[in-house]
């Protein structure tokens, strides 16, 4: 069985204090600030009314409960916690299939999105049912707009770049900045502030939509949009064996309202106008917003990450292949 864990997940799952036996803690790795953890709190509430006490989800933001995001699949089925969000970049590590399924930057519009989210999801299912979790719930992502936040000077083009050392959050964006000559490093959001601050990277790649729920504002004074980027779901996940074994009206109340937390994320209709909004707040707080990377650039990238995306699913092997060929078929590529 593939979630056969070390002795540090063991050491997280001792960690944390066994819970009531009808309360089901939600392990949130997102920050409270996030718009996805308020419509994770209104999931929460809604199953709570329908289960009317007889159980009670109980959520859990901002990493409190001391559970790593990349550790998910190792936690998640040994009951550390019995429900927690997960997002595929963050899982490359254990599943390194999953990392072959959406590469950030590949998919640019929403249209193609909207195409693919029904196969995405379909291989998450698939994927984390052979780690012995299930996934009971969706949480859609904006069609984000990536910029790059430096802290001394304005940098807009790939070339300024190089001289620079860059913030990302996935393996995939190395590899991609690397093959563009930028030397860039995974730094988790929690410690991105200090990152900054200390000199540890000069930029940080972010989408502007967020930028407020890190602070990043505070520690950049300059930013430019490179490019956009659609991601796969963030998936609400259950050991399986905990879930078959819960009752019907448990399961009934979990999934209409994790249905309904669907249909109120999958919309897109009002990103560009959120994106606009965001930076306009930003630059009343101090942040000079530059002109874009020339389209030039962002065609490079482009190049770049399809070749990564290509790599990364033969180095992967197993699925990664089938799955990273499921996606493409669904675009239409």
């Amino acid at each position: 069985m593939k979630y056969l864990i070390g002795s540090l997940a063991m050491g997280v799952a001792l960690s944390v204090s066994p819970a009531v036996a009808d309360e089901w803690r939600v392990n949130n790795f997102l920050p409270e600030t996030r718009p996805e953890s308020a419509e994770l709190e209104r999931f929460v509430s809604e199953a709570n009314e329908a289960l009317g006490g007889e159980h009670e989800l109980k959520l859990y933001s901002g990493g409190s409960l001391g559970l790593p995001n990349t550790d998910t699949l190792r936690f998640l089925p040994k009951g550390a916690v019995e429900m927690s969000l997960m997002w595929a970049n963050y899982l490359g590590r254990d599943a390194p299939a999953l990392s072959s399924v959406v590469v950030q930057g590949t998919i640019g519009s929403i249209d193609e999105f909207e195409k693919a989210i029904p196969v995405v999801k379909e291989i998450y299912e698939e994927e984390f049912a052979d780690w012995g979790v299930s996934s009971v719930g969706y949480v859609a992502i904006p069609m984000l707009m990536v910029s790059v936040f430096c802290g001394e000077e304005p940098v807009n083009t790939l070339e300024d770049l190089k001289s620079k050392k860059l913030r990302v959050w996935a393996r995939d964006q190395v590899e991609t900045f690397t093959r563009l000559g930028v030397s860039a490093q995974i730094i988790p959001q929690e410690e991105l502030y200090v990152a900054m601050k200390t000199g540890v990277v000069d930029c940080a790649l972010y989408p502007a939509l967020y930028a407020h729920t890190v602070s990043l504002q505070e520690v950049s004074k300059y930013a430019s949009f490179l490019y956009p980027m659609a991601s796969g779901p963030y998936v609400i996940g259950v050991a399986s064996d905990r879930w078959e074994a819960a009752d019907d009206t448990f399961k009934n109340a979990v999934m209409k309202a994790a249905d309904d937390l669907w249909n109120r994320t999958n919309q897109y209709d009002d990103d560009l106008d959120r994106e606009m909004k965001a930076r306009e707040e930003l630059v009343a707080q101090g942040l000079t917003w530059g002109e874009d990377f020339p389209e030039a650039d962002r065609a490079l990238f482009v190049d770049a990450v399809t070749e990564v995306w290509a790599e990364l699913a033969e180095e992967a092997g197993g699925n990664a292949q089938g799955y990273r060929e499921r996606v493409l078929e669904a675009l239409g590529r």
